[in-house]
């Protein structure tokens, strides 16, 4: 394969007709040593690992904080989580804070541009009184997925690796099971785990599909639930990874992104849309064989060091990305402003910490970021940055231990290492030395003015950058609330045992237990077809939803290879899936018709806003007004599935 890449990238266009297209795929949990590309030797990644061999491969990309909601709120706003009140630790199924509606996320800044936009997966910035934080409101105009971490609710008897696996441990106990939504509806509670990337890469394609018909760019951030703990994957590769759970689920992952690509050759759309793939924080080492690998890197989840924020990241572009590695620093902050510019839309009118990498990308010039700042999983103004780094150096000013990376050698990843400040700070040469092992100021006689001048001037950097930076109020800091749990019968006691609506759909049978699914055969790359055959593109038909087939689980695919430009014609594009499609939301009732049924109904039920007090709900919120409420972001061409219902509404 690695001989067609120099013809493919000689006859790939320079320049797309309109706007690329652009897929965002955020991994879970993964560390910087897991795939093939970054050294692990025996990770199942081909499909990453052509990625890499095909596009950019990131050395020195780094996330500002190394957990789960900071982390997604700096990819979709490029800005430090601190700006935006993603602070401290991460959103609770009871939070009532959420990413701000004032903040712009990049959805919001592609939607204005055309976009048709689309989110897949793991959303964990924020559910809100009626849903006020979900991805409708924040410029996705289709949303399937769940609202935090599927280890957020109880999953003690859920299956996780089929027939009967059950997850691993017990997960968070006392509160709702997990729901899939779509859009603002649930769509199961909780759904059937092995089939859900299944139904993700499905939701993928018909969203690219769409676009494709539309005649409109598209952008998929698709947030998987791989390789988070407890890990699950479908029947298709339970074993076949030789890395236990953990490398079954990142072999699903792996193969998702095989038939997300599979999707875009399929369409023709190869040389218009960017893929790049990174992850939100390193492994989380405690869970020991059913966590991740940082490598040669110091630590993991829930720290400063290079193992908790250091991740692989892949970008691929045929025709405008020439293979091969960059060492210049960059980070999950840097992707706003960067497809931004290469969408030519406008920058939100506020400070970004983000940079336009697109000279990286494009092979133009050199990274403009020179410097990055991390910040602790529970920030404070006092202590400011725990780390910086530029260049080549990096200083660690605190360090502190988190349960995340317990089980490693190294006692300074425990959780039982306090918080310790370093007068001089912590010094390393990180081109030379990337696990941090050897302190540059530690035990040494002698001191190189080359490193006496970088301290300093990482020591201005520090107290520079804490003189400027503004804390904004921080949104878990609003408390929690019982009664902002999603529930699927509104109403219905006792909670929150009774909000159980289990998968009935695409994946599952009539008595709750999985359908026999036929094993998917290998997706062929699209060929180029002669002009003179040429056909017009079938209009998809939305199938009815009691029509809804078992979606195949993805299957490793062969990254596609763009053809010549000369031959290449469209395909036909694919017929719509049978998953449930998102649709629009109905608008708020008046208060008087929002009663709870007494009893479960198969129409759409609200999910209940926070309870009074003679309900026994701690803490109640005032009752929202309907006006008050933001409205979702909808698609400016309707599409004909968006009449049918589908599963219980979120109001």
């Amino acid at each position: 394969m690695g001989a067609l890449w120099p013809l493919a990238l000689a006859l790939a266009g320079l320049a797309a007709a309109g706007p690329p297209n652009f897929v965002v795929i955020f991994a879970d949990d993964l560390g910087y040593g897991d795939l093939g590309a970054y050294g692990h030797p025996s990770s199942s990644t081909p499909n990453l690992d052509q990625l890499a061999a095909g596009g950019l491969r990131f050395t020195d990309f780094y996330v500002p904080v190394a957990l789960c909601t900071p982390s997604r709120a700096a990819l979709l706003t490029g800005r430090l989580p601190v700006r935006v009140g993603m602070y401290p630790g991460v959103l609770q199924p009871s939070s009532r804070g959420g990413l701000p509606l004032e903040e712009v996320t990049l959805a919001e800044v592609l939607e204005a541009r055309g976009y048709l936009t689309g989110m897949a997966g793991k959303w964990h910035l924020g559910v809100g009184p009626g849903g006020a934080f979900l991805p409708p409101h924040q410029g996705f105009h289709r949303f399937l997925g769940t609202p935090y971490s599927h280890d957020q609710g109880p999953c003690q008897n859920l299956t996780c690796f089929p027939p009967d696996t059950l997850c691993a441990g017990s997960c968070d106990q006392g509160l709702v099971p997990i729901p899939l939504l779509a859009n603002l509806s649930v769509e199961a509670q909780p759904p059937w785990l092995p089939g859900l990337e299944a139904r993700y890469v499905a939701f993928a394609r018909d969203l690219m599909a769409d676009a494709k018909r539309q005649g409109r760019p598209f952008f998929l951030y698709y947030a998987s639930h791989h390789t988070h703990y407890p890990q699950f994957s479908g029947k298709s590769f339970v074993g076949h990874s030789g890395r236990g759970p953990f490398g079954d689920s990142l072999m699903e992952l792996d193969a998702a992104v095989g038939a997300l690509m599979a999707t875009i050759g399929d369409l023709g759309l190869l040389r218009e849309t960017l893929v790049i793939f990174t992850a939100d924080n390193g492994p989380e080492t405690m869970r020991m064989s059913h966590g991740g690998c940082s490598g040669l890197l110091r630590c993991g989840k829930g720290t400063t060091y290079e193992g908790g924020v250091r991740e692989p990241a892949l970008a691929f572009w045929p025709g405008h990305i020439t293979p091969g590695v960059t060492h210049e620093l960059a980070s999950s902050l840097d992707l706003l402003p960067t497809l931004a510019a290469l969408a030519e839309a406008p920058l939100p009118n506020v400070t970004l910490d983000g940079f336009d990498l697109s000279p990286v990308l494009l092979g133009t010039g050199k990274s403009p970021r020179q410097s990055i700042f991390f910040y602790p999983s529970y920030p404070d103004e006092v202590h400011g940055v725990f780390a910086v780094r530029s260049g080549k150096y990096k200083a660690h000013f605190f360090t502190q231990g988190s349960a995340h990376s317990d089980t490693t050698a190294d006692p300074a990843c425990h959780a039982s290492t306090p918080l310790t400040a370093h007068e001089p700070p912590l010094l390393f040469d990180l081109s030379m030395d990337p696990g941090e092992n050897y302190d540059l100021l530690g035990g040494v006689t002698v001191v190189t003015q080359e490193v006496l001048q970088a301290l300093k001037e990482l020591q201005l950097l520090k107290a520079h950058f804490d003189a400027e930076m503004t804390f904004s109020p921080s949104q878990m800091a609003q408390g929690e609330d019982p009664a902002l749990q999603v529930c699927c019968q509104p109403g219905c006691k006792p909670r929150p045992d009774c909000c159980y609506c289990p998968d009935t759909g695409p994946v599952m049978g009539s008595s709750g237990g999985p359908r026999v699914q036929p094993e998917p055969q290998p997706h062929p790359v699209p060929q180029p077809q002669p002009e003179a055959q040429a056909q017009p593109e079938p209009e998809p038909q939305p199938q009815p939803e009691a029509q809804a087939q078992p979606e195949p689980e993805p299957q490793p695919h062969p990254v596609p290879q763009p053809q010549p430009e000369a031959q290449a014609q469209p395909e036909p594009e694919p017929q719509p899936h049978s998953v449930p499609q998102p649709h629009p939301v109905p608008q708020p009732q008046p208060e008087a018709q929002a009663q709870p049924e007494p009893e479960p109904q198969p129409q759409p039920h609200p999910v209940p806003q926070p309870q009074p007090e003679a309900q026994a709900q701690p803490e109640p919120e005032p009752q929202p007004q309907p006006e008050s409420e933001p409205q979702p972001h909808p698609e400016p061409q309707p599409q004909p599935e968006s009449q049918h219902s589908m599963g219980r509404l979120l109001l």
